[in-house]
């Protein structure tokens, strides 16, 4: 692994505001964020992402290619939550097994861009569309995030149908807001979205710095939570992500023969969200404990990608190919 690529993502600025949250806690200071203001940067996330996904999605010819990409991309979001939520609930509650499943269904960005640099040192590329396909990602995770939980969540009558369940997990404020901005970003005209590309890129990682200084306090203060699980949430971080990411480096060839592409597919499954899902979880299941799914997400899985993944994933794409 190259140790350049690997220097330059544990120093992100943004990923070391994460470490001054932890910082925060652990000496005691009176730093903190208004929940208020916290859950407008979770919604301003979501919004983002999915905004930026719609338009790279528009930019793009929409031929067989690209369809069997996304329909590919989706699949794997929405089955890899399925198993692992089962896997979860044996040892977790279901609020926690359904934020831990949205998790590992859903993406990292940060993680993505260290894979555009790994293929870079590799000398490949990956076509445009999978910037579309890594936001379009985020949603059915998170949705099937929210139907597991509402499914096995039986407080209430409502909870145990199937078409109160779809309705409720549709319209949730999180999974609506990304929904909603991957259309508009999609149908917007070109042109005049650029006028607010200061607001949807622009201060992007400002805000996800400030969102990740929350998390790295909330995480500290929480991190308990992650201990008293012990062996259990540490395996599942560490070897469901390889169990992903090197299952579809091999199915990903039915898909595209690109190498870069199956290169990014695999890197997408074994990712974790420490964003959006995280933004999502605290507006859909604010009973899920972040000090949990944070940590296996950003503590765990996101390392052990830099480190050993990518040339796994890498090294099986080139022997199935």
């Amino acid at each position: 692994m190259n140790i350049d690529l690997l220097l330059t993502n544990f120093t992100n600025p943004t990923l070391l505001f994460f470490i001054l949250g932890i910082i925060a806690v652990m000496v005691k200071s009176d730093l903190d964020i208004p929940e208020s203001s916290f859950k407008f940067i979770s919604l301003y996330l979501l919004f983002s992402i999915g905004f930026k996904g719609g338009q790279e999605l528009a930019h793009h010819d929409f031929n067989a290619g690209v369809l069997y990409a996304i329909l590919f991309g989706i699949a794997i979001a929405a089955v890899i939550p399925i198993y692992s939520f089962f896997i979860l609930k044996r040892k977790l509650s279901v609020a926690n097994a359904g934020a831990i499943a949205a998790s590992y269904g859903s993406v990292s960005a940060v993680t993505f861009v260290a894979a555009s640099s790994f293929l870079e040192t590799v000398k490949l590329s990956f076509s445009g569309h999978m910037v579309a396909v890594m936001a379009i990602m985020e949603v059915p995770a998170i949705i099937v995030g929210v139907l597991l939980m509402m499914r096995f969540e039986t407080k209430t009558k409502e909870s145990s149908s199937l078409s109160g369940i779809i309705k409720h997990s549709l319209t949730n404020g999180s999974v609506l807001m990304l929904v909603g901005s991957l259309l508009i970003g999609f149908l917007s005209d070109g042109k005049q979205a650029v006028d607010i590309q200061h607001f949807t890129t622009d201060i992007f990682k400002g805000f996800l710095a400030i969102f990740l200084l929350k998390m790295g306090m909330t995480t500290a203060s929480r991190f308990n939570a992650f201990l008293s699980h012990g062996r259990f949430s540490f395996l599942f971080a560490l070897l469901m992500p390889l169990f992903n990411g090197i299952l579809v480096a091999i199915i990903s060839g039915f898909v595209t023969p690109d190498l870069g592409d199956r290169f990014i597919f695999s890197v997408l499954a074994s990712s974790a969200s420490y964003i959006a899902v995280p933004a999502a979880m605290k507006l859909a299941a604010p009973q899920a404990d972040p000090g949990l799914y944070v940590p296996m997400a950003l503590g765990v899985t996101f390392p052990m990608n830099i480190i050993i993944g990518m040339p796994i994933y890498f090294f099986v794409i080139q022997t199935f190919s």
